[in-house]
């Protein structure tokens, strides 16, 4: 295992100063309230040289330099960068995780071949956050505690894969007892008891360091000498089905871009097809050359792995994003496609006689769900489902037509339904030979709609089971007026037993 450590010693000025266009010809500073005293929390390159530092009171840095420009600091915003800084160093490893306050963790465990070696890796990434404008300094180790302390606090850069633990045991002795991460209470302690480096807590037993500092103090100083791994958390889970293509200069064409992901396409696909699986959500990444990053991702109604298919379902959900106003800048450098959600695939099998033309072909209808729901979102297309329920407004619910097959028919019912139903049924106002009869006449609308027929009543019970004290029981009538009109009409509650004057409803029309 191997893992590389990023280290931002100048994280909270870098952010400003790109801000502001770049340095000044003044030293800068960042400062922040503490303990009810302002205090320095961060100072760039030429403040340093001036013997400012972190921890110092704003007046005496103000008194050793009355040119200090000062910002306030803000914690949030810096976290923030960080976030975004550990999606871009996804280009060079899917595993890249976020190290608050001021660093990233990567492992690169088999990555490091691909940009010439883990020395020119490194020079690569501090390089290309230099260009970003972010001071950096990075280091490799088999253990993510050991590369971030070298990073913050030593001056080598990388630990052979090979090393011996005794090796490992030496290098994180020469370390301060800061570089285990604990908490200031923690490390001050350690300071009155003469412990000031690692290897001070390495030459002591274990159970006094134990009994004094806690097994966390423990846990950290084994990291650190890598006889325990310490997890990265990832801020994406990498994919098990990963395409990529990398360029010296950037895309900034759309149509290069897409020629981009059905080459994507085509190199992800044969990766499914010996896994046995069909891709059902993509996800394609675009790495910017200024350091942004861009993702897009699509859905499947069905386990894809043809690469036209794909390449077509990626295409327009870039037209889409491309609509709202995806901005290339000075390019896309990296372009990486992956499958973040697969399924069992079969290859279907094929018959000796072929389909006669015109006959509708499920891949079809799937093809056209796709491709609307990377226009508008796949649980935006919607189809009716039939329910467990004889209540008319709840015999169907819609639900996304990606989330499974569709049935193969609808439950017959014993009397027909009208073709057209309203969500909720409208009152209406009814007159009846009898309060148990059918309808004579009834206004709807505003309208006096007089009865020449019907057909009825069919009657519907409430679910016992759920309705409560408010579930009535319904008779319902297809009836026609003199204009020829039908509507789908019911009264509400028995006469005498469950109301004492039934109101009516029109629910629907035919």
């Amino acid at each position: 295992m191997r893992f590389l450590s990023v280290f931002l010693p100048r994280l909270a000025t870098d952010r400003l100063l790109r801000r502001r266009g770049g340095a000044g010809r003044e030293p800068f500073a960042v400062y922040a309230r503490v303990k009810g005293a302002e205090r320095l929390t961060a100072v760039d390159a030429g403040a340093q040289k001036l013997g400012l530092h972190p921890g110092l009171a704003v007046a005496d840095a103000r008194a050793r330099c009355p040119a200090l420009a000062l910002a306030e600091a803000d914690p949030r915003a810096d976290a923030a960068l960080v976030g975004t800084l550990a999606d871009w160093s996804r280009r060079f490893t899917p595993l890249a995780a976020a190290d608050p306050p001021d660093g990233v963790l990567l492992d690169v465990s088999g990555a490091a071949h691909l940009f010439g070696g883990e020395n020119a890796l490194m020079a690569e990434i501090e390089g290309r956050l230099a260009a970003l404008g972010f001071s950096a300094r990075a280091a490799i180790a088999p253990g993510p505690a050991l590369a971030r302390a070298l990073a913050r606090f030593s001056t080598l850069r990388l630990v052979a894969p090979e090393t011996p633990q005794e090796e490992i045991d030496r290098i994180a002795a020469a370390l301060p007892a800061a570089a285990l991460g604990l908490d200031p209470e923690a490390l001050a302690g350690m300071r009155r008891a003469g412990l000031r480096r690692i290897g001070d807590l390495l030459a002591r037993p274990r159970a006094p360091l134990a009994a004094r500092f806690g097994q966390a103090a423990l846990a950290r100083l084994d990291a650190l000498t890598c006889r325990i791994r310490d997890p990265i958390t990832p801020r994406f889970e990498a994919p098990a089905f990963i395409a990529e293509r990398r360029f010296i200069d950037g895309l900034t064409r759309r149509a290069d871009v897409e020629a981009t992901l059905r080459l994507l396409a085509a190199d992800l696909c044969p990766m499914l097809a010996r896994a046995g699986v069909g891709a059902r959500r993509l996800e394609a990444v675009f790495y910017r050359v200024d350091g942004a990053v861009k993702h897009l991702s699509a859905g499947t109604s069905r386990p894809l792995r043809e690469p036209s298919r794909l390449a077509a379902l990626l295409i327009e959900r870039l037209a889409a994003i491309t609509e709202e106003g995806l901005d290339a800048g000075y390019g896309f450098d990296v372009l990486r496609l992956c499958a973040s959600e697969v399924e069992s695939f079969e290859t279907p099998q094929t018959t000796l006689v072929a389909p006669p033309k015109g006959a509708p072909d499920d891949r079809d209808l799937s093809d056209l769900l796709d491709r609307l729901g990377a226009r508008l979102g796949l649980r935006r297309v919607l189809r009716l489902h039939p329910q467990e329920t004889h209540l008319p407004e709840f015999a169907v619910a819609a639900v996304p037509a990606a989330s499974g097959p569709a049935p193969v028919a609808f439950p017959a019912q014993e009397a027909p339904r009208p073709l057209r139903l309203f969500e909720r049924p409208e009152p209406i106002e009814a007159m009846a030979l009898a309060p148990d009869g059918p309808p004579l006449r009834f206004r709807w609308r505003r309208a006096l709609h007089e009865i020449v027929a019907y057909e009825g009543p069919e009657r519907i019970a409430p679910p016992w089971w759920g309705a409560g004290d408010d579930g009535l029981t319904r008779d319902y009538f297809h009836a026609q007026d003199a204009q020829g009109l039908l509507f789908w009409l019911f009264r509400e509650g028995l006469y005498g037993r469950e109301a004492g004057r039934p109101r009516w409803y029109v629910h629907g029309l035919s």
